[in-house]
């Protein structure tokens, strides 16, 4: 074997090497590291036959000014930390008028001072952010519903970021509430 064969097969060995520690060793550590500041939520909602759940991680407050600072306003947010959250309902919904199929799907907001747009999005993505220059993970064109809902000012603030639903007569709301900023999201069933 040509010494330079020998060479080509080295570099390839450590490739692979290098490739399956990133990929079962760490990589897996690294994303376990910033669960524990940001830990994942699931929430199951169930209201007759309707049922709702939605998938976060949960980052903390940490004395810090969210809204504004933190996560800027008019800029998309992955809404939670770490993956991309997803919103999954068995039936079809209907969100300011328009119409949310029954699916699985990433959500996504864009925070402003006194209205959100929250965005329902048909793809998944692996994280709520690019690698490469940390801008959200989110392409438009996947865009399913786009709501823009009021938000307020809560009396209390909320130390971890929380996606929660309760019952409003027929109708069901999603809240997403965080530092003092709570946004509710009606879901009306079609």
């Amino acid at each position: 074997m040509s010494k330079l064969k020998k060479v080509l097969l080295w570099i390839l060995g450590i490739a692979i090497v290098l490739f399956l520690l990133m990929k079962f060793a760490i990589g897996p550590y690294i994303i376990s590291q910033t669960k524990v500041h940001s830990p994942e939520k699931h929430i199951t909602f169930n209201q007759n036959d309707l049922e709702l759940k939605a998938f976060y991680n949960s980052p903390s407050k940490k004395g810090r000014a969210i809204f504004g600072e933190l996560v800027p306003y008019n800029e998309v947010w992955r809404t939670g930390a770490n993956e991309a959250s997803t919103f999954t309902t068995n039936k079809d919904l209907l969100i300011n008028g328009k119409t949310l199929p029954r699916g699985t799907y990433s959500l996504w907001t864009i925070p402003g001072e006194d209205t959100w747009q929250v965005i329902f999005n048909s793809e998944m993505y692996e994280w709520g952010v690019r690698f490469t220059n940390q801008t959200p993970s989110r392409e438009p064109e996947y865009d399913v519903v786009v709501a823009t809902v009021p938000s307020s000012k809560s009396l209390t603030v909320t130390e971890n970021f929380t996606i929660s639903f309760t019952e409003n007569g027929k109708n069901t709301i999603m809240i997403l509430a965080w530092d003092t900023i709570v946004v509710p999201v009606l879901l009306q069933e079609k």
